[in-house]
C-alpha cells in the first residue's frame, strides 16, 4: 500500500487519496505531472489513473488491459469531459466526466458481463470501481457473484502469485465477503493506515482478476469491515499457502 509522504502533505485531493489504495486493485499506473497551468499552481502531483462517471470513481486495472477484446465492449455510458493531469491543482475535486489522463472526448463503455457500476472500458483500458456512494454492501460494489473461479495469495513484496485458496475456501470467501456493509475506503483507511496488508487476488471466469488487500488488525478489506469468520478464513489460508511454499 502506497503511503507516499509527499502525497500526504497535499491534503484534500481526492485523486491522491486514490493513490493510497491503488494496490488493492492491482494498479501501478502512477505518473508525475508538473502543473503550472492552473493559476499559480506549481505543485508536483502524483496521479492514479482514474475516471469518474455517475459519482463512481474507477481506477485502471493495469494488469488486465491486454485481455480486453472488442466483443467485451458494451454500450456507451459516458465520455471524458476534463483531463486532470496538466490542468488541475491542489484544490482539485473530482467531478463526473473527469479522468486523470484520458483525453477530453474519450468515450466510456460498459463492459459486457458486468454492471457498469463495477467495470467500464475507456481507450481499451479496464477501469474498476473503487468507491461507489450508492453501494450499501460489497455485493453492490463488486459485481462478482457467480463469476469467481478462485482466490489467490500474492506476495506483499513484488506482487507475484504465491498460491491459491482451496476451492472450498474460495467459495466461502466470496460468501462471507459480499454481504459485508460497504462503508468506503476512507473509513477503513482510518483503521488500517499504519498496518501491513495481506495481498489477495480475485480470479474471475472471464480470465481477468483484481487485487484486494486485507488488513488483519483492522479486519478491513476493500471498503468494508470484515467478520471474524472471514478473518479466520483468510489468515488460515494465508498460513497454509505460505507453509506449502516454504515461506
Amino acid at each position: 500500500m502506497i503511503r507516499n509522504q509527499r502525497m500526504r502533505r497535499i491534503l484534500g485531493i481526492t485523486a491522491l487519496v486514490l493513490a493510497l489504495v491503488m494496490t488493492s486493485l492491482g494498479c501501478s499506473s502512477l505518473s508525475k505531472a508538473k502543473l503550472g497551468s492552473s493559476g499559480n499552481c506549481n505543485a508536483e502531483i502524483e496521479w492514479v489513473d482514474f475516471l469518474m462517471i455517475n459519482d463512481i470513481d474507477y481506477n485502471r486495472n493495469v494488469d488486465e488491459d491486454e485481455k480486453i477484446t472488442p466483443d467485451q465492449i458494451g454500450d456507451k455510458v459516458g465520455e471524458v469531459t476534463y483531463t486532470a493531469s496538466g490542468h488541475a491543482c491542489t484544490d482539485y475535486r473530482m467531478n463526473n466526466g473527469d479522468a486523470a489522463f484520458l483525453p477530453i472526448g474519450t468515450p466510456i463503455y460498459a463492459m459486457k458481463g458486468y454492471r457498469s457500476s463495477f467495470r467500464v472500458i475507456a481507450d481499451n483500458k479496464l477501469y474498476q470501481a473503487r468507491t461507489n456512494p450508492n453501494a450499501r454492501s460489497m455485493a453492490e460494489l463488486l459485481d462478482i457473484e457467480g463469476k469467481v473461479t478462485k482466490i489467490g495469495l500474492d506476495s506483499g513484496y513484488d506482487g507475484s502469485a504465491i498460491g491459491d485458496f482451496t476451492p472450498e475456501a474460495s467459495e466461502q470467501f466470496v460468501q462471507l465477503l459480499l454481504p459485508l456493509a460497504y462503508v468506503g475506503n476512507d473509513e477503513t483507511y482510518k483503521k488500517s493506515v499504519n498496518e501491513s496488508g495481506v495481498f489477495l487476488r480475485v480470479y474471475l471466469k472471464d480470465g481477468t482478476s483484481f487485487r484486494m488487500v486485507f488488513y488483519p488488525n483492522a479486519n478491513a478489506i476493500g471498503g468494508a469491515f470484515g467478520t471474524e469468520p472471514l478473518k479466520t478464513l483468510i489468515m488460515a489460508e494465508r498460513q497454509r499457502i505460505k507453509s506449502a511454499a516454504g515461506l
